[in-house]
């Protein structure tokens, strides 16, 4: 009897050892250039490795390269952080409408997009609308490589609103008095800080919620109001010809920024994919957080860290707990 106890023992344990480990929760949060989208990844991913008891993969990407990998479903990259809409509209229409295979929250957060210029800059030289850029004074205060025209951020390489500013540019007629620069957003934030310290002309892309509100005294410019038939945006991903197609003369409409995942994750880590349906932010809190990463140079984790401890009932709701 006692050696039938034991089999029935010895037989359990190796039944138990060659079940799937459905408590081995994964996945790889995607991680675009901007500080925003650090800052959420860095959320996620703490309260996956804090409450969920998963694992973490950070892999840096670009929106092209990050929606992809989650069409693919291998599992290489599984969630972007950040998406703006209609920014990336060209992807989510490609991977969630058409394809099926990537997923988009329903708890948008709200974002606003323009131009900007120091309050210093601007007040200076009576600059307030976009179109101010184009008078010849203000341009030649924003060219610092004495080349005749006035630079302008417009964002980073891979970012859809670049191409949105290259076209903007171009339809607000500024073309002949502004060079449109794209470079990482590192570089936009040292030469912001750095016109304001020489009392230099600089203009930039900007949008809200995002660390520069609290780092800077920056105005928005206005811009001519949203008007549908003035904003036709065709993504190089639509079309190689998409700067000669596309038509864009007005303001952006307000955003709806979320989160979007692999459909695939469902099944391989449905505990993480739950908690993706449920997450949500607000536009306030994603601008705290850039902050403090941004200009106070911390870590995102350890920022995404104490956030995360200080909103635990928010965090208990997107857990369902």
């Amino acid at each position: 009897m006692i050696k039938n106890i034991k089999s029935l023992g010895l037989a359990a344990v190796v039944s138990a050892l060659a079940l799937p480990a459905f408590a081995s929760e994964e996945v790889k949060i995607g991680v675009p250039s901007w500080t925003g989208a650090q800052a959420i990844a860095h959320v996620l991913g703490h309260v996956v490795e804090t409450r969920i008891g998963g694992t973490v993969e950070y892999v840096p990407g670009n929106n092209a390269t990050i929606f992809q990998a989650m069409d693919q479903g291998k599992g290489d990259i599984d969630v972007h952080p950040d998406v703006w809409l209609p920014n990336q509209e060209a992807f989510t229409k490609q991977y969630v409408d058409d394809a099926g295979t990537v997923t988009l929250s329903s708890n948008p957060y709200q974002g606003n997009q323009g131009f900007c210029v120091s309050k210093q800059f601007g007040e200076a030289n009576n600059i307030t609308d976009i179109a101010d850029l184009g008078r010849p004074d203000v341009a030649a205060l924003m060219d610092s490589d004495g080349n005749g025209k006035g630079e302008l951020w417009i964002g980073a390489p891979g970012w859809a609103s670049a191409n949105v500013n290259e076209v903007k540019v171009r339809d607000y007629g500024l073309l002949d008095f502004i060079e449109p620069i794209r470079a990482e957003e590192a570089v936009k934030t040292a030469r912001i800080k750095d016109s304001i310290a020489k009392g230099e002309g600089y203009a930039f892309y900007c949008y809200e919620p995002h660390a520069v509100w609290f780092m800077f005294d920056v105005m928005m410019l206005t811009e001519p109001t949203y008007d549908p038939e003035k904003y036709v945006m065709v993504q190089p991903s639509d079309d190689p010809d998409w700067y000669t197609k596309s038509m864009v003369a007005s303001k952006d409409a307000l955003k709806d920024v979320q989160i979007a995942w692999s459909n695939s994750l469902v099944d391989r880590s449905p505990a993480i994919a739950e908690f993706f349906q449920n997450f949500g932010l607000e536009a306030a809190d994603v601008s705290s957080l850039a902050f403090e990463i941004s200009a106070n140079g911390r870590d995102p984790a350890e920022v995404a860290a104490e956030w995360v401890d200080a909103n635990s009932d928010r965090v208990d709701a997107w857990l369902g707990l």
